[in-house]
């Protein structure tokens, strides 16, 4: 499991954590899909005119109903027994954001970052119901989300909120990567001990600040040092 890990191959073998790609740290599973879009994208996509990008979205979209259709929603790419799902995602995701760059599909608006970001929380706020998942998950991965990109790209961003900004988006990366195993730990104490809805909450706020501070650590003393150092080396092979 970790040369898998380490060599970003999916090894799902572990029957109670659901079959994870990557059982030592699961969020890697999106980070493989990235990568494997990224393959596709240097090797064919970017040599690809609009019109044959359109065509792969169209048929990239009618995948992504067919797979919520299949299973219930769009929740999937993780697993050994969904693994087929992720592809799907980052096939109409990836091709929809080439599209929102290429065709400069950016909306003009006075909205700010607040504003912004309160419609996108609105999306993560629809009630999950068996029954009408396989229909509005497809609806706010075709329509919503492309459009509050084009959104996002028109909006004025105010200078006090800037480093807010910043920040967040250097933060998102190591907070994603680093979450996981904590939510296990959670779920665990959670299962044994059934504590109250006022301590879990407490948990959850103390957690959260904690895990920020976790990620902020490993951003500062791993993750950019990291990066800096191997952007040295390929510079100076160049």
């Amino acid at each position: 499991m970790f040369i898998a890990s380490c060599l970003m191959i999916p090894y799902p073998i572990v029957p109670e954590r659901y079959y994870n790609l990557f059982h030592l740290n699961p969020p890697a599973w999106s980070l493989f899909w990235e990568y494997v879009a990224n393959i596709v994208y240097a090797l064919v996509l970017v040599k690809l005119r609009n019109k044959a990008l359109w065509i792969l979205t169209v048929i990239a979209a009618l995948a992504i109903c067919y797979e919520a259709h299949k299973s219930g929603n769009l929740g999937v790419g993780w697993s050994g027994e969904n693994i087929t799902g992720g592809g799907i995602r980052v096939f109409y995701s990836f091709l929809i954001g080439m599209l929102v760059y290429r065709s400069n599909w950016i909306i003009k608006n006075s909205l700010g970052f607040l504003s912004v970001g309160v419609l996108l929380i609105i999306a993560f706020l629809i009630p999950y119901s068996d029954k009408t998942n396989w229909i509005a998950d497809p609806l706010i991965v075709l329509f919503y989300f492309p459009f509050l990109v084009a959104l996002g790209s028109g909006a004025r961003l105010r200078p006090v909120l800037a480093k807010l900004c910043r920040f967040s988006g250097e933060i998102s990366y190591p907070l994603y990567m680093v979450h996981y195993p904590f939510i296990w730990i959670f779920m665990s104490y959670v299962e044994k001990t059934k504590p109250s809805m006022n301590l879990m909450t407490l948990i959850m706020l103390a957690g959260a600040v904690l895990l920020i501070g976790l990620a902020y650590f490993t951003m500062i003393f791993l993750d950019i040092p990291i990066r800096k150092y191997l952007k040295n080396r390929m510079a100076k092979s160049v």
